[in-house]
């Protein structure tokens, strides 16, 4: 299945480096200030090692030091290694969002390739948004590329109980609430939840993402689940460096292996790792970037009938460690093509096929990676609601929801915003009880703006202390991939654009029927177009900056929320020498 190409032959970089005219050797001759040797520039692969390292994204701290490892593997192979700083969007500390800047991310790193000399390029990411962001780019060039994700951290203990990161902070954050633990313990357990570097260590949004790269087979077999500070991270990182040399040679791109074949894996794979929502905006975005027909009917269709087997947190009760040590992502592509789940014939980064890759692997944990018939959910996946309250579509992701909240008719308990439900939330006289519906507006791609992990709403204090711990909630916002409950997202239109969800009432009946796929407001067709023809826009809207930009380009939740003008804009074509 290795694809070839004719070896050798001139490659991109040459047009900066190759020959004795005046702007060759202003190039060349400005690089050799670090030290290179004039053979370096003798036609071999120059290697764009996009690094998405910085001290303000923790995840990706430690990507300085596994940089030096992917070099020593582009060395090895005959390549010349380049590393390149690129746009670093970090979960953890970007406000509004760091979903608002991924597609600035993605545009950066596409220039950063595009008007540069490198043949090839090995996206170094980690956390949530970097890895799509540096796929979309690296898609939209069209130059062979390969993912080397950062691993997850080890996991984190407090008093004897295993402490997922993000999934405990949220249960957590509800014990204080509900008076169960005190703000003591709270910041005590602080200290147990990120014991190393990397990524967070559940299938939160960061390991669903390295496990899409490797089901698009982006990566290598392997890459998604090796922790950050084990001695195999470095090794893979290495491997992944000699392995783009040979990639360069065999001219083998992003468009030969993100085959709608290879998305239909990923969507499959989603569902049996029991991964994050957020996977269903990123893969919609990548496709789109070297455009692929991808939909959100396409999530329901593949992810329908699939059991979830790996029992991980959020969605179970091990973490990514465990998952490592049970086989890691392989067992469960192996598990996908037993059942006939798998397009066994995609095309990976390492030239073989998908199958070749995984059939003859070994799970070492059926507590871990679970037999079918003992799946946390038979039909696990993303499942995509419609109905008059979302035209467009939403999603929720059963595994982590309540299987008594599946089907729910309840009284809405409206909040405008964020802002609006922090700050009626705790107040006891709010008027709402566990049969609600609680909805929040306006948080949605250009609401936010950026469309906030903030859907999953923590519960009223005085309906915690009942000891409920979920309730059924809708936004058009995003949810952590750490996060679980019956939380219904993505609902698109969105609220700022005049969606159905703009103008849900306090005391309006919602019905939500998942197995039906059904999600519907209550009130006749006349009532919400009366209401919507009422819909007045937010008047505060950026005027300015990327703010501006991403508001008026930003496309809806239900096609990947990228903006409209990177849609389809494969190409690598070398910009016109100005000197």
């Amino acid at each position: 299945m290795t694809k070839k190409a004719e070896w050798p032959r001139k490659l991109r970089s040459q047009e900066w480096y190759g020959g004795t005219s005046r702007d060759v050797i202003y190039h060349r001759g400005w690089l050799k200030n670090q030290g290179h040797p004039h053979d370096l520039f003798d036609g071999r692969p120059v290697i764009g090692i996009m690094n998405t390292w910085s001290d303000l994204t923790p995840c990706n701290g430690h990507l300085r030091e596994l940089a030096e490892k992917v070099k020593a593997g582009i060395w090895e192979a005959g390549g010349f290694p380049v590393e390149v700083p690129v746009f670093s969007a970090s979960e953890n500390t970007f406000r509004p969002t760091a979903m608002m800047y991924r597609n600035l991310a993605a545009l950066a790193v596409e220039e950063a390739i595009r008007g540069q000399p490198i043949d090839g390029c090995v996206l170094l990411v980690g956390c949530d948004k970097t890895t799509p962001s540096l796929i979309m780019g690296a898609a939209s060039c069209d130059l062979p590329s390969i993912v080397v994700t950062g691993g997850p951290m080890l996991n984190g203990y407090f008093r004897g109980e295993r402490v997922g990161s993000g999934t405990h902070l949220w249960k957590f954050s509800e014990m204080v609430k509900a008076g169960e633990m005190t703000q003591a313990e709270f910041l005590e357990a602080e200290a147990s939840m990120s014991r190393s570097s990397g990524t967070c260590n559940t299938m939160g949004t960061a390991s669903t993402m390295a496990s899409m790269a490797e089901a698009l087979g982006m990566a290598l077999s392997g890459n998604a689940a090796i922790p950050a500070v084990d001695s195999r991270r470095k090794v893979m990182a290495q491997l992944s460096g000699r392995r783009i040399v040979q990639m360069v040679k065999d001219d083998l791109k992003p468009s030969d292996i993100m085959t709608k074949q290879a998305f239909e894996n990923a969507i499959r794979t989603n569902a049996a790792i029991g991964g994050s929502t957020n996977a269903v905006i990123h893969l919609l975005a990548m496709a789109g970037r070297v455009g692929i027909d991808l939909t959100l009917d396409d999530w329901d269709r593949c992810g329908r009938d699939v059991p979830t087997i790996v029992n991980l947190m959020p969605s179970g009760k091990y973490l990514m460690e465990e998952f490592f040590y049970a086989g890691g992502l392989p067992v469960v592509l192996k598990r996908l093509g037993e059942a006939g789940l798998l397009n066994k014939d995609a095309i990976t980064v390492s030239g073989d096929t998908i199958w070749d890759e995984v059939k003859d692997v070994v799970n070492w944990n059926e507590d871990v990676i679970l037999p079918a018939e003992k799946a946390l959910t038979q039909s696990g996946g993303i499942v995509v609601l419609r109905g008059n309250l979302a035209p467009k579509g939403a999603v929720l992701k059963p595994s982590a929801a309540s299987p008594h909240l599946m089907v729910h008719r309840g009284r809405a308990v409206v909040f405008e915003d964020i802002d609006d439900y922090k700050a009626k939330i705790n107040d006891e006289a709010l008027d709402i009880d566990e049969t609600c519906i609680m909805v929040m507006k306006n948080c949605g791609p250009k609401g936010y703006p950026g469309m906030a992990e903030v859907g999953n709403m923590g519960l009223p204090p005085k309906v915690l202390r009942k000891g409920i711990t979920d309730m059924v909630r809708i936004s058009d916002a995003r949810m952590s991939g750490t996060a679980y409950g019956t939380v219904v997202l993505h609902t698109s239109p969105e609220a700022a654009v005049g969606g159905p969800l703009a103008v849900v009432k306090n005391g309006d009946m919602i019905e939500l029927d998942v197995p039906n796929r059904r999600l519907h407001l209550d009130i006749s067709e006349e009532e919400l177009a009366a209401r919507l023809a009422e819909w007045k826009p937010y008047p505060d809207l950026p005027t300015s900056g990327y703010a501006w930009l991403h508001q008026q380009h930003v496309e809806g939740a239900d096609t990947g929320a990228d903006l409209d003008f990177l849609k389809g804009c494969r190409g690598n074509a070398v910009g016109k020498d100005s000197h």
